[in-house]
């Protein structure tokens, strides 16, 4: 009776978590209407363009103008670039292949296969994730035209067809994109998170007053909640920001999340504040407000005035964990927090720009990826040409568009690409075909049709990251189907090979990357936390006396690799959320730990780069010998206690007794006492900037080395 009654249970908690997962994707947010509306208006005109002009491709155009990023006009611009270039590389690559490979069967095999690698290598060794798919995709979508029995002049003419196609729904995007930026200036990221922030200011403000809250403040709060962060950690990922700016606002993304999570829990609790609790909130709700000021008007938030590290013997739940969160935002800015200085997104450290990642040769997981993905689109491609059926040439793509390092993000991939294919192309593109094409006889009707689909797929696209695939595929199912030709289908041949293809795809991507291959998201996540935890350590213990070449080099390195493994455990965390099994409940509590520590984390990171001048003694923040030596004592002591939270996350027994506390006080008393050699002299502006940037990194690593 026991087994009975979890089976039935189990298939109940399934769907209520699929409601709220659904609930939480379509939930509208700030700009999201107008978002979805620019991605409609750009595919209808470029439908129109390639419907009145006969232009071949026109759903692979349609298509790219739906995907093209839109956080912004400068990531915009930065796409279509990358579109147009990696295109044109990729045709270069496909003709100049074709010259030596087309005719010989054997070698045009060995040359379909070894692209395949070359694609799939590229993927995950290349610093520019998209201009490594865009060029994989080209040569792709165009493997079924070099293999049709069609004169060569005909397949390079359609290669060039392809290239021109998407590069006319580009241009058309990015004027569109344009013309709204003009419309509506600003930075989104900062509106976002401006809006998030006044949402929390109003539910503090109707505690503090002792009046019930809102309906609509908690409505949007709640919304807030649900939206979560991915879609903003995708921008900036996306931003042509400097690297110290997007390392900044990450972590203030992080704190507000953080703050909008505890915000959604508050209002559940239904408390009522004493006259104590209510001056806190006050307070909170001021500081809050003054973060918000500072962030809209372009200046770095200066001190809150919120003592995150006092403790209250009482007091409504999660307050504390607020003004604690509220207290770090200003920590996440590398100055001294004058509310004068400017904020600005394009100045400090600029990136290099390189090809490859810097482990691309060094690290064999990028090859076992590649041959992992080689092998399961060359079983699709063989399987397709031994059986003469090459409608099914969308298994290719599949392997392609799906395959990630892990169980659940590569699941989470297929799933959204088979839902969004049975939706798109078996409900709309079949339905269209059955009940509705065969009553319309103009353009207009069917712009109608299109408009209706495509407002439907740009709603679902425009969810956060772990949704946002399925509105994309669901758009390429009625594209394939319909933009094809120019003319009414009316024959299912089509629809039914599109099916197949992304079934064949499918399947061979759960045999190579989850049966053979595997290793399951949350496995991961955990991993690269601790991997991040170690790494941190090593970067506070660097550079080492004497190491002149550090900052140009090594830090910069370092950097780079702490903030793939922040934004990698992020995308992990909602990969988790697709994987089921016996430990589904264990797993997810490790999820909510982890994520619950990842804004605390960042926020050391940020700060310790801050710090970073000091003990590099660049020019304008020389400390005195002692303060010099203490202050690496300080770090050292930090640097521990971070492999001491790495090997309690591993299951290592750690006898490290780091006491940071006291090494801060002795760093203390040694710049107080550096300072008082001259009497009557107070601390320099920049020394109390060094030990306020010391005790944040001393209160957020003693907060988490606790929770940990």
């Amino acid at each position: 009776m026991a087994s009975l009654a979890q089976s039935t249970t189990e298939p109940h908690q399934s769907l209520a978590w699929l409601r709220d997962f659904l609930k939480e994707e379509l939930a509208p947010y700030p700009g999201r209407v107008a978002l979805a509306a620019r991605m409609v208006i750009a595919a209808t005109i470029v439908m129109l363009i390639t419907m009145t002009f006969r232009l071949p491709y026109g759903a692979y155009a349609g298509i790219y103008a739906l995907t093209i990023p839109r956080e912004s006009p400068q990531i915009t611009v930065k796409t279509v670039k990358t579109i147009l270039i990696a295109f044109s590389l990729g045709a270069a690559y496909i003709l100049i292949g074709a010259k030596f490979f087309l005719d010989d069967p054997m070698l045009r095999l060995l040359w379909v296969i070894g692209t395949l690698f070359v694609s799939f290598y590229s993927i995950s060794a290349m610093t520019n994730y998209g201009a490594a798919s865009r060029f994989g995709y080209l040569i792709v979508i165009t493997v079924p035209l070099w293999d049709s029995y069609i004169p060569a002049e005909l397949k390079v003419e359609g290669t060039l067809w392809a290239v021109w196609a998407i590069t006319i729904a580009s241009l058309i995007t990015l004027i569109g994109e344009l013309i709204f930026a003009k419309i509506r200036p600003g930075d989104d990221l900062v509106r976002s998170l401006a809006e998030e922030l006044a949402s929390i200011e109003e539910l503090l403000a109707c505690y503090a007053m002792d009046r019930p809250v809102d309906a609509k403040t908690e409505k949007k709060i709640m919304r807030f909640a649900m939206l979560g962060t991915s879609r903003l950690r995708r921008g900036l990922g996306r931003s042509t920001y400097s690297q110290h700016y997007r390392e900044q606002m990450s972590a203030v993304v992080a704190l507000v999340g953080r703050l909008i999570d505890l915000a959604a829990n508050l209002t559940q609790l239904g408390i009522h504040a004493v006259e104590d609790d209510r001056q806190r909130m006050r307070a909170l709700a001021a500081a809050i407000a003054s973060v918000h000021a500072d962030l809209m008007s372009g200046r770095v938030p200066g001190p809150t005035g919120i003592d995150g590290k006092r403790e209250f013997s009482g007091g409504p739940p999660l307050l504390h964990e607020m003004e604690k969160t509220v207290s770090l935002i200003p920590n996440a800015f590398s100055v001294s927090g004058s509310t004068s200085v400017p904020l600005s997104p394009s100045s400090g450290d600029e990136r290099r720009p390189t090809v490859f990642v810097a482990d691309a040769l060094s690290n064999s997981d990028h090859l076992k990826f590649g041959l992992k993905g080689c092998l399961a689109a060359s079983l699709c491609y063989i399987f397709y040409t031994a059986v003469a059926w090459p409608g099914i040439n969308t298994s290719i793509s599949t392997c392609l568009l799906t395959a990630l390092s892990t169980i659940g993000s590569s699941r989470q991939k297929q799933v959204l690409r088979f839902a969004g294919a049975i939706g798109g192309a078996a409900i709309c593109g079949l339905g269209a075909q059955i009940f509705i094409l065969p009553s319309i006889d103009s353009i207009a009707g069917f712009t109608v049709l299109f408009v209706v689909v495509t407002c439907a797929a740009a709603w679902f696209a425009t969810s956060s990251p772990r949704f946002s695939y399925f509105g994309f595929q669901f758009a390429v199912g009625f594209y394939l189907i319909n933009l094809q030709e120019f003319k009414i289908q009316t024959s299912l041949t089509l629809a039914r090979d599109r099916i197949a293809g992304v079934l064949l795809g499918l399947f061979m991507m759960w045999l190579i990357f989850d049966q053979i291959w595997g290793a399951p998201a949350v496995v991961e996540m955990k991993k690269t936390f601790v991997a991040n935890l170690r790494a941190l350590g090593q970067f506070v213990r660097e550079p080492r006396p004497g190491d002149t070449t550090y900052e140009g080099k090594r830090s910069r390195s370092l950097r780079e690799g702490i903030n793939a493994k922040f934004d990698k455990v992020w995308g992990l965390a909602d990969a988790v959320l697709f994987e089921f099994g016996a430990s589904r409940h264990e797993d997810l509590a490790l999820r909510d730990r982890i994520r619950r520590w990842q804004p605390q984390l960042r926020t050391l990171f940020v700060t310790r780069i801050a710090l970073l001048k000091y003990r590099l003694q660049v020019p304008g923040f020389e400390l005195p010998e002692p303060v010099h030596v203490a202050q690496q004592e300080f770090d050292d002591r930090l640097a521990g206690m971070l492999d001491g939270m790495a090997d309690r996350m591993e299951g290592k027994a750690s006898d490290r007794k780091d006491m940071l506390e006291p090494s801060f006080e002795r760093l203390e008393q040694t710049v107080q006492t550096c300072c008082s050699e001259e009497p009557g002299k107070s601390l320099t502006a920049e020394m109390q900037t060094f030990l306020a940037l010391s005790r944040g990194i001393e209160s957020v690593a003693v907060s988490l080395d606790r929770e940990i």
